[in-house]
């Protein structure tokens, strides 16, 4: 009984935190997120930005590796539950652990946004690691043979394909200048071609494979929570680089995060 009152209270947790995915969402259309291109000094103290990315994204990795290793079942020694955490972490480590020391330059990041970030990460950690190892193992047990069903096939095909948008959109993004020039650039290869924010199009790709992957509605959330920061915040830099680019702009016809939709 323990179990279903905590399973209830996961769904409804899941709920409050869908709505509030749309609040922000809707938020983030008429207020700009003061990292990246958009930060100003009105959004307060900053800390460089590579101590800000890894203080912000090492939680998620540490909190689901946690819930994983305290988990009582024994099934999450095994197949398919490996395949969700090592995916999970694949990512995480990454941008965790590498991404911030590969960022160029002396940028720094608003501590409220990176405060902000840290909440969300925490909550993502503990929904995505105790649906998957705690909850899951009984309620929707995955069968090994889950590594061989086609939306587990489909769901990691996915995630690869964001996974390898998003890395080469990154790189783009850090290579457009040379040592020493300060001139700011509009990005155009890879998927740049046909848009503004094709790291953004990456990420949300990723997690719309990892939400089929695992079929969940645990994933479904973290899916439509990055589209609720993303596409907003794609929205942003759109018209930032409209108002840069002009000419360029209307020559190209770019969209902001969806290639030839949005």
């Amino acid at each position: 009984m323990e179990h279903l009152y905590s399973l209830v209270f996961f769904n409804n947790f899941l709920f409050v935190m869908a709505l509030v995915g749309l609040v922000v969402f809707v938020s983030l259309y008429f207020v700009d997120a003061g990292y990246g291109k958009m930060r100003t000094e009105k959004w307060g103290p900053a800390i460089n930005n590579k101590v800000g990315w890894f203080l912000m994204e090492a939680p998620v990795f540490i909190v689901v590796l946690y819930l994983w290793a305290v988990s009582p079942y024994k099934e999450t020694r095994t197949m398919p539950y490996l395949a969700f955490l090592l995916i999970f972490e694949f990512h995480y480590f990454q941008r965790s652990f590498i991404f911030p020391f590969l960022l160029k330059g002396n940028s720094k990041m608003p501590v409220i946004i990176m405060f902000l970030s840290v909440i969300w990460n925490l909550i993502n950690g503990y929904v995505q690691g105790y649906w998957l190892f705690h909850l899951a193992p009984e309620y929707a047990p995955y069968a090994k043979a889950w590594v061989g069903d086609w939306r587990f096939i489909l769901g990691v095909c996915i995630f690869a394909a964001g996974w390898i948008i998003n890395m080469h959109s990154d790189h783009v993004i850090r290579h457009l200048r040379q040592p020493g020039d300060t001139s700011h650039y509009l990005p155009k290869k890879g998927l740049y071609r046909f848009v503004t924010s094709a790291n953004y199009f990456g990420e949300i790709t990723e997690w719309l494979g990892f939400a089929i992957l695992t079929w969940s509605a645990a994933g479904a959330l973290f899916c439509w929570f990055t589209c609720c920061n993303l596409v907003p915040r794609a929205n942003s830099i759109y018209h930032k680089y409209e108002q840069e680019f002009p000419e360029e702009f209307d020559r190209k016809r770019l969209k902001r995060i969806i290639p030839f939709v949005y």
